[in-house]
């Protein structure tokens, strides 16, 4: 038997960066956009760091929020990329790399989301956008829904919760796979949507005081999505035989505390419910294991009569973005905040453990359950960055981490999973999902605005940006 065993990087690898629209366009108002569930994430600086996530609202929070012209809202401008998105991408194609990932905002081509037909003048923003992206050498990755859900859905309706949303949101979808028919061919249907704790407003769309069980509402909710998402992909393919269609975790497989038996056995069921959404999407149908945990907590899913069917519309590969990794134990299982900080690693400034190890772990777990191309779509490290009296920038910090993760994904490689494409974080400055401030930036090239969008806006690399570009011309090699 002869053995193909890969050295390094595939010479076809995707070295690229993500962005989500809701974090960089700005211009909240323009282009016949509606509201987002992103336009009313405040800023709150009196919150400390590794507490500052966005939470659960009400109709009466969204309300207040849309009438506040006070409060910070650091989404609602972004870094004007709606603007400046020529000169940016041409900053990206200096960094050699050959694809790029952004999304789609919803609420710009369905302002309301239940409209009939979509906003043409939010098309054409994308039309450009995306011509610009291939003009520069750059394979597009499209995420359609990244948090940008129109809040009309929320009030008029209930969010993902509200089954209606499903066929709004394929419409939506439809739009998207004819306008762009030979232009994107790799697609992330939802990001991250395993997130149903962390960011569960912005990923759902769910006010609280809609619902009377709000846990039951998310599971609710989130089968919708993927009842939408399958469809979705039987419509994809319909069109375009060359479409590949991904579904995205965000990694937050956790580590057992110990190897107490009780300890273990906890940790696994809590990581069973993660893999659910793969499970679901890439297998084609709902585990055992989920019923079982549906019921230990009184929950009620409704099927729709062609629900099981449909979800038999599995996606092409997975998408991951991994940042970090926390334990678990029996005790802590048994409560709300299910995991805690790891003592063996160290931590960033927002207190997510710095894990490259667990990254190898990780995409070995994810191969051998689901032995599907696997694109790594974020990962990367926020930091406060310094600009010295002459202009640079040297973010150590950032390259280290970085390298060390690419290390760890080349060894993954070596093991035989089959990694395609690799997609850090904020390749420029944009402004934080979880805490919308500015200050925690992820990217190779910095952007002169803080967290109350004050400064010049002005564009300066950084000295990652130097060791990236270097490295992507190395395929890897050269770390």
């Amino acid at each position: 038997m002869s053995m193909n065993i890969i050295k390094g990087f595939p010479k076809d690898f995707l070295w690229g960066g993500a962005v989500a629209a809701n974090q960089c366009e700005g211009a909240w108002k323009e282009g016949g956009k509606g509201w987002c569930v992103a336009d009313i994430n405040r800023f709150q600086a009196d919150i400390p760091l590794n507490k500052r996530y966005n939470e659960e609202l009400t109709t009466k929070d969204i309300n207040e929020a849309m009438k506040d012209l006070e409060g910070i809202y650091p989404k609602r401008w972004g870094i004007d990329f709606y603007h400046t998105f020529k000169e940016d991408l041409k900053l990206l194609k200096g960094l050699g790399i050959n694809t790029f990932r952004t999304s789609i905002n919803w609420a710009r081509i369905f302002p309301s989301g239940d409209e009939a037909e979509p906003n043409e003048e939010g098309l054409k923003f994308y039309d450009e956008l995306i011509n610009e992206i291939i003009a520069n050498g750059m394979e597009p990755l499209i995420t359609i829904s990244h948090y940008e859900m129109p809040l009309n859905l929320t009030l008029k309706y209930s969010g993902w919760y509200s089954r209606e949303v499903i066929d709004f949101f394929v419409r939506y979808c439809q739009v998207l796979f004819n306008r762009y028919k030979g232009k994107v061919r790799y697609w992330i249907i939802v990001n991250q949507i395993n997130l149903i704790i962390h960011e569960s407003f912005n990923h759902l769309g769910i006010a609280e005081d809609k619902v009377d069980n709000l846990l039951e509402a998310k599971y609710q909710g989130v089968h919708n999505e993927m009842v939408a998402c399958a469809k979705a992909t039987q419509y994809a393919r319909e069109v375009d035989k060359d479409v590949h269609i991904g579904m995205m975790f965000c990694d937050d497989i956790s580590y057992p505390a110990t190897c107490k038996p009780e300890d273990v056995l906890a940790n696994y069921k809590r990581n069973q419910m993660e893999f659910l959404y793969g499970d679901v999407l890439l297998r084609g149908k709902y585990p055992g294991y989920a019923f079982r945990f549906f019921d230990d907590h009184n929950i009620h899913i409704e099927f729709g009569e062609q629900d099981e069917e449909v979800l038999k519309n599995t996606a092409d590969f997975m998408a991951v973005s991994y940042y970090y990794t926390r334990i678990c134990d029996a005790e802590s299982a048994k409560k709300k905040k299910t995991t805690y900080d790891n003592p063996y690693i160290k931590s960033s400034d927002w207190g997510w453990g710095i894990d490259p190890i667990g990254l190898r772990t990780k995409l070995n777990m994810y191969w051998d359950r689901y032995q599907l191309p696997i694109i790594i779509a974020e990962n990367g490290i926020g930091a406060f960055d310094k600009v010295e009296e002459n202009g640079s920038i040297h973010d150590d910090y950032r390259i280290d981490y970085l390298k060390a993760h690419i290390k760890q994904i080349k060894e993954a490689v070596l093991d035989g999973v089959d990694v395609i494409g690799y997609y850090p974080w904020g390749p420029i400055d944009i402004i934080s999902c979880s805490s919308s401030e500015m200050s925690k930036r992820y990217g190779f090239i910095y952007v002169d605005l803080d967290n109350y969008g004050k400064g010049s806006g002005k564009r300066t690399l950084k000295d990652s940006y130097y060791w990236y570009k270097k490295m992507v011309e190395s395929n890897g090699i050269e770390l």
